[in-house]
């Protein structure tokens, strides 16, 4: 497990200028920012509201020694192991979901030794990127105490002052870039999100670099129309990226659900390749552009994925 200097981290945070400006840009160009040996935090929870339209446009750039951190990881994890990319993954959990099973391609990776896996709890992953948001080096809590995870991660403990209570000393994260998925953003980088918010909040403002996309752009009045909608303020965006349907197959609250038929595509291709299938999906789908992505996806596939968003969505 790896540290980083938070208070050397949150002066560099508060020095940073994200000064009123057009920040819009393309992926691909918003890609441009992650370097290779960056941690990259990637927001949503499981295939909730990822960025999947900034992650194609990453593996694009085929970037080398990435870390990345996620509350519950996907199968993008997978396609960052089969490309080469990845070196360390930082993360509660990592698959689809039950009726998918387990994460073959991940786990081939891990147990060969190709990928190191720091597995923290859900609540330890929150708990990480608060304290990177508020710039402290520690949060105390009770999660992983006794479990075999903690002795893995050689997760320290504190005594409480008042009590004396043992408590564990769950270690901020500030990652390098945080790759973000909204529902409306304006040109400055005010973003709202409609719904339900994840960790998206502390890992952007734990990150030196917020990257987001939105299925749409809108104008400044319109934010300031619905200020309690607005998760990130423009000073705390770097980059802003106009992404409609950015987090397909992945779901986005009221916009559209997940595409189950291109899970299921995906794990039985997995399962029977192995890393194999990572890379060709990534040749196939990441490669050619998100654009093409949703083309050959098709408009009436898309349509009837926003039918089902609509019946979960309150009105």
């Amino acid at each position: 497990m790896e540290h980083v200097a938070v208070l050397a981290a949150r002066a560099e945070l508060e020095a940073a200028k994200k000064d009123k400006q057009d920040k819009r840009m393309t992926a691909e160009a918003a890609a441009e920012l992650i370097k290779d040996g960056d941690h990259v935090a990637i927001g949503g929870t499981l295939y909730s509201r990822t960025p999947m339209a900034l992650v194609f446009a990453l593996l694009a750039k085929r970037r080398r020694h990435l870390t990345v951190s996620r509350p519950l990881a996907c199968y993008e994890i997978e396609l960052f192991a089969s490309t080469g990319a990845l070196d360390r993954i930082v993360t509660s959990w990592v698959g689809i979901g039950l009726p998918w099973g387990l994460a073959p391609i991940f786990r081939d990776y891990v147990e060969r030794g190709e990928v190191a896996y720091d597995e923290w709890s859900h609540l330890a992953m929150g708990l990480r990127y608060k304290a990177g948001a508020m710039g402290v080096p520690f949060l105390p809590a009770l999660t992983m105490l006794g479990s075999d995870l903690a002795a893995r991660l050689d997760l320290q403990t504190v005594t409480c002052p008042y009590t004396g209570d043992r408590l564990a000393a769950v270690p901020a994260l500030n990652p390098d870039v945080a790759l973000i998925h909204a529902h409306r953003a304006d040109m400055l980088g005010n973003v709202q999100v409609d719904g339900y918010r994840h960790m998206d909040v502390d890992m952007a403002r734990a990150a030196r670099t917020v990257i987001v996309s939105a299925e749409q752009i809108v104008s400044p009045d319109e934010i300031a129309a619905r200020p309690d909608r607005t998760m990130l303020p423009h000073f705390a965006v770097d980059a802003v990226v106009a992404a409609p349907h950015g987090s397909y197959p992945h779901e986005c609250y009221g916009r559209y659900g997940p595409d189950l038929r291109h899970f299921d595509g995906y794990a039985a291709a997995a399962r029977e390749h192995g890393p194999a299938a990572g890379l060709r999906y990534v040749e196939e789908n990441a490669d050619p552009g998100f654009a093409d992505f949703l083309d050959r996806a098709g408009p009436e596939r898309l349509a009837a994925l926003a039918a089902d968003a609509g019946e979960l969505t309150p009105r």
